[in-house]
């Protein structure tokens, strides 16, 4: 075992992977159903003819650019396992800063609406940590509903968590519900801009969880203009942005009648989530 998945380290390494050792070691292991451990301790083990194609296969998807998480059907966040299909983005670490700031500031019993679930990983990780909490779920496609709905299962939190789909706020449909918290990590890319991106994006996240329309904030006018009629009073809208947008939706959510708003940065010093608090009753925008 050890030398099969050391010789596709270096086919890795010589590409260009920089982390090659990683990927081969973990693809390795997930085509032969072993854990890291195994591939330690049965070093010297021959792998049959079928165990090895399997692997080759799996290191020819991660040459041609799609990532290890993509190919084992999992990402971590927030220290749990997050199921993933062609509907979802991965996860990313950037994201946990919302999640600490949803976990904080969401009041007890609070009830709190996520737009654009994706693999739920949001909603999910403020529940399993906040277990006084519910919420409810929407995405526009059916599909990441569906894996957001299996990962609430596989994480204990589906009894608190309800789903709905459609476009942003037109999920909730004729819901007279109003919520402590909106939560949003909605597509903030500028259409023009997606072509440019690393081949692990631009080939297979899907892009209608990328594409934030012309200028990247698109999503922000809708959430900005519409949160105030879906909060109770004093609620407030959690939205993570790219590290060049603090600055614009400040300003959408200031037109749209909120107050306290604070850009949070993430570990690397870059903008990273908005933070607006809806001040008496439900705003009202001509």
């Amino acid at each position: 075992m050890g030398a099969l998945w050391r010789g596709w380290r270096d086919v890795l390494a010589r590409i260009g992977f920089e982390t090659a050792a990683l990927d081969a070691k973990i693809l390795t292991a997930h085509a032969l159903s072993v854990d890291f451990l195994a591939l330690s301790i049965r070093e010297n083990e021959l792998v049959d003819t079928l165990l090895t194609s399997r692997v080759a296969a799996l290191i020819q998807r991660r040459m041609s650019g799609e990532s290890v998480a993509r190919i084992v059907g999992e990402k971590e966040f927030y220290g749990l396992a997050f199921g993933l299909n062609g509907a979802t983005l991965e996860p990313r670490p950037d994201t946990e800063l919302l999640v600490d700031l949803a976990i904080k500031d969401l009041p007890g019993g609070g009830r709190f609406l996520d737009l654009g679930t994706g693999t739920g990983c949001i909603p999910i990780a403020i529940l399993a940590n906040r277990p006084d909490a519910t919420a409810l779920a929407s995405d526009l496609n059916p599909d990441a509903l569906a894996m957001a709905q299996r990962n609430g299962e596989r994480h204990g939190v589906l009894w608190r968590l309800d789903f709905a789909q459609g476009d942003w706020f037109a999920a909730l449909g004729t819901r007279e519900e109003r919520f402590d918290l909106i939560v949003s990590n909605p597509p903030y890319i500028a259409s023009a801009v997606i072509e440019t991106l690393s081949p692990e994006v631009r080939s297979f996240d899907p892009w209608l969880a990328l594409d934030g329309g012309a200028d990247g904030i698109a999503p922000y006018r809708i959430i900005a203009a519409e949160s105030g009629r879906f909060l109770k009073p004093g609620g407030q809208v959690l939205v993570e942005i790219g590290f060049d947008q603090g600055e614009a939706v400040a300003a959408l959510f200031a037109a749209h009648g909120f107050d306290q708003i604070r850009v949070h940065r993430d570990l690397n010093g870059l903008d990273r989530v908005i933070q607006a608090h809806q001040i008496g009753a439900a705003n009202t925008v001509s």
